[in-house]
C-alpha cells in the first residue's frame, strides 16, 4: 500500500521540544501518520547541525510503529550534546519504512518545528 493516500495523506513529523539533561540533549517529536497505511517501523536518518552550520552528529532515529491517525510521541537522547548548540535538524532520508516503500514514505513526509530549531528534509 502506498504511503500517500488518494486524499493526500501525510507522514507528519514535528519537533515538539528540546530539553537539556545531565546526560545530553533530549529531542521530543510528535508523529502522525495519515497516509492510509499502518507503518510497522519508521527509521529516519537524522543529522544535527550546530548554530554555526557544522554537523554535530548523524544518527538513525527509530520512530517505531506509526499506526494510521494515532499521534505518537517519540524521544531521542543525544548523549554528550547540549541542546543550546543545536540550530537545525535535517532528515537526510528514510532508512526503514515497513508497510510502504522508503520512496513513498519520503514523498509523504511533512516536517515542522514548534520551536526555534529548524527541521528540514
Amino acid at each position: 500500500m502506498p504511503a500517500t493516500s488518494p486524499e493526500g495523506g501525510e507522514l507528519s513529523i514535528e519537533l515538539n521540544s528540546t530539553e537539556t539533561m545531565s546526560s545530553g540533549c533530549r529531542l521530543t517529536f510528535m508523529a502522525v501518520n495519515t497516509t492510509g497505511a499502518d507503518l510497522g517501523q519508521v527509521v529516519l536518518e537524522t543529522v544535527l547541525f550546530g548554530k554555526d552550520g557544522a554537523v554535530i552528529t548523524l544518527s538513525l532515529f527509530d520512530f517505531q510503529d506509526l499506526p494510521i491517525a494515532k499521534p505518537r510521541v517519540r524521544q531521542f537522547d543525544m548523549a554528550g550534546q547540549s541542546c543550546d548548540g543545536v540550530g537545525q535538524i535535517l532528515i537526510n532520508g528514510i532508512d526503514t519504512c515497513e508497510g510502504s516503500s522508503a520512496e513513498a514514505c519520503q514523498s509523504a513526509l511533512k516536517l515542522t518545528s514548534r520551536i526555534e530549531v529548524e527541521v528540514q528534509g
